[in-house]
């Protein structure tokens, strides 16, 4: 029987129950060779050091000492291999309910820990692309977003989006060809100067940015979100 190492799509019913079932009951017989959270820690090994290319059912078997069809038992494909180790290297949720401030406060305290999150596995925003199932740890990242919003004017829809759009700014500030401020990396940065009647506006604004140039575009682009959200809700609440 072929075993589905290539199928990175949404995980089955089997991955289902691997992320929101109750897998870590005892049961009997035997205790199992392996646990999800060590096959989950040997794929997030291999994923920081390596990338998540590097990251296969081969390589996580070997890594943990046992068979690729021992692992098979554990976890049926790479698609529940992915979404197990998401699951574990997001972590929990966090508190953000009695951060002071309000919800602006809370979505920048939220957001700044998503981007830690991220910083420390470079590879979840590529894991995290696309339709696919989210464990309960990674919704209720979702979750204590979207109920700082409540209370503000914004209907559900525009909460859920309000949290998609300062979540997408994490990803775009992680993927983008910036070095720590908004130049341009030295390679592409000396070859936009060869050819600067071509990109005579990125030269200019590169000779314009100074020692306080910022962070990769992150806290501009979270703070214009944010008071783009605020003028929002202002604007809500003298019509109430």
């Amino acid at each position: 029987m072929a075993t589905p190492e290539g199928d990175t799509t949404a995980p089955s019913a089997a991955g289902v129950e691997l992320l929101w079932g109750h897998q870590g009951r005892r049961t009997r017989g035997p205790r199992p060779a392996l646990t999800l959270a060590s096959i989950a820690d040997a794929a997030i090994r291999v994923a920081d050091e390596e990338g998540l290319d590097a990251v296969s059912m081969q390589r996580v078997a070997a890594a943990l000492g046992v068979t690729k069809m021992a692992l098979y038992r554990y976890v049926p494909s790479k698609a529940e291999l992915l979404a197990v180790m998401t699951e574990v290297a997001v972590g929990e949720p966090p508190a953000i309910y009695n951060v002071p401030g309000g919800w602006r406060r809370k979505i920048e305290e939220w957001a700044e820990m998503l981007r830690a999150t991220w910083q420390e596995h470079p590879w979840l925003p590529t894991a995290t692309l696309g339709e696919r199932l989210m464990g309960p740890r990674e919704t209720g990242w979702a979750e204590v977003a979207v109920s700082a919003l409540e209370g503000t004017g914004l209907s559900g829809a525009e909460r859920m989006n309000a949290v998609f759009l300062v979540s997408g700014h994490v990803r775009n500030t992680q993927s983008q060809p910036w070095i720590a401020d908004p130049r341009l990396s030295p390679l592409l940065t000396d070859l936009v100067r060869r050819e600067k009647e071509r990109f005579s506006a990125l030269v200019a604004a590169i000779d314009d940015t100074g020692p306080d140039a910022g962070d990769n575009g992150w806290s501009f682009g979270l703070n214009r979100i944010l008071d783009g959200l605020e003028q929002l809700i202002e604007s809500r609440a003298a019509f109430a």
